[in-house]
């Protein structure tokens, strides 16, 4: 059911506070920061108590559309449904640290290994990295290693164009560009997907790519 709330700015009452923290010691803050950096006046916050907070927010938290509330049709790669066991088994690694001893990590390190293995396995490929840590940082993994392809080659000079379709996402044409490329544009036709025709005629031996998202991204 919606509803209109009132902001917090509109419940505010002069005088009205929550939990009062004890006063922190007295500190010269003009010589701490510099007389000029002080205001000089307080900042406008709203003035309430702390079961409006809690009751303001619990209601706007209740206006959201999500998995656990209804119909959630969006199937990108960050807004999907993610089996509430598996938020479970990804708060187990919440405590781990890039930079901490691998000695201590060799369990993480192992179900990372083995995943890679798997992925390999079922797709025929020499080898998989989980290393991409996005879908934009996967794309320019992708991007790096197509580069690299042709470089090795000895075509890497030669393909310098890399295709994209006008309903990609943004981050393709951008990743595209970080890597070197010159980015041309591919129209949709007229039912949103990539019109065949005009795709056979940008191809050529300049063409080092075409970044396609498969189902379409089209709205």
């Amino acid at each position: 059911m919606k509803r209109d709330f009132p902001t917090l700015f509109e419940r505010s009452r002069p005088g009205r506070r929550g939990t009062r923290p004890p006063r922190p010691p007295e500190v010269d803050l003009a010589g701490l920061l510099g007389a000029e950096n002080l205001r000089s006046a307080p900042p406008r916050l709203p003035e309430v108590d702390e079961l409006t907070v809690v009751r303001h927010y619990t209601n706007l938290s209740r206006r959201q559309v999500g998995v656990d509330t209804s119909f959630y049709p969006l199937g990108s790669c960050t807004m999907k449904y993610n089996p509430r066991v598996n938020e479970a088994a990804a708060g187990l690694f919440a405590e781990l640290h890039p930079y901490q001893d691998p000695e201590t990590a060799q369990g993480a390190l192992q179900i990372i290994y083995e995943l890679q293995e798997y992925l390999a396995e079922i797709t025929g490929m020499d080898a998989v990295t989980l290393q991409p840590a996005a879908g934009a940082h996967g794309e320019l993994t992708g991007m790096l290693l197509i580069r690299a392809y042709h470089e090795a080659r000895g075509e890497g000079e030669q393909r310098r164009v890399v295709l994209v379709p006008d309903s990609a996402h943004g981050s393709n044409p951008a990743t595209a560009s970080m890597a070197g490329y010159q980015v041309q544009e591919v129209p949709s036709g007229p039912d949103g997907e990539v019109d065949l025709e005009a795709l056979r005629a940008a191809l050529g031996p300049h063409v080092a790519a075409i970044m396609l998202t498969n189902p379409n991204t089209l709205g």
